[in-house]
C-alpha cells in the first residue's frame, strides 16, 4: 500500500510546500525556553508573546528567512569577579522559530516589563473568479 501524503493526495495540487513547512516547524527542536504566548488579538491579527526576562533590546535579533520568523537572544556573561552564592538565573542564548503562512506580516516588536511582544497581521485576499474558456480542438 503506498502512503499517501498531502503533496500526493489528488485533490491537493500545488501544496507540496504546505508539507515542506510542516516539516521543517516539527524539526525547529524547540525547548521549553523561552516561554510564550500566541494570542490571536482581532480576526486578522496576532501577538507573539516571549518572556525574556534579564535581556536587553540589544540582546535581541528578530529576522524573518523564507516565511519563517526567528526571535535569537544572545546574553553577555557579566559575573566576571562576582561570586555567585546560589545562581539561578542563567545567562543562555536561545532561538524561537514560528513559521508563517502566505499573506502573514510581522508588524511591531514591543519591549514591555520582561516580554517581546511581536505582532503579526494576516492580509484578507480578495475573492477572484475566473472563467476559464473552452476553446474548440
Amino acid at each position: 500500500m503506498t502512503k499517501l501524503t498531502l503533496g500526493s493526495h489528488p485533490y491537493m495540487l500545488g501544496f507540496e510546500q504546505l508539507e515542506q513547512l510542516l516539516e521543517r516547524s516539527a524539526k525547529s527542536g524547540n525547548e521549553g525556553y523561552p516561554p510564550f504566548n500566541i494570542e490571536q488579538t482581532s480576526q486578522t491579527s496576532y501577538r507573539i508573546s516571549l518572556a525574556v526576562a534579564g535581556f536587553a533590546e540589544t540582546d535581541l535579533a528578530i529576522t524573518l528567512e523564507d516565511r519563517q520568523l526567528v526571535i535569537r537572544g544572545r546574553q553577555r556573561d557579566d559575573s566576571d569577579g562576582r561570586v555567585f552564592l546560589h545562581r539561578g538565573i542563567a545567562a543562555r542564548q536561545f532561538q524561537r522559530s514560528f513559521v508563517l503562512a502566505d499573506g502573514v506580516e510581522v508588524g511591531d516588536a514591543i519591549m514591555e516589563n520582561g516580554l517581546l511582544h511581536v505582532d503579526l497581521t494576516r492580509a484578507q485576499p480578495e475573492t477572484v473568479v475566473q472563467k476559464i474558456n473552452i476553446k474548440k480542438g
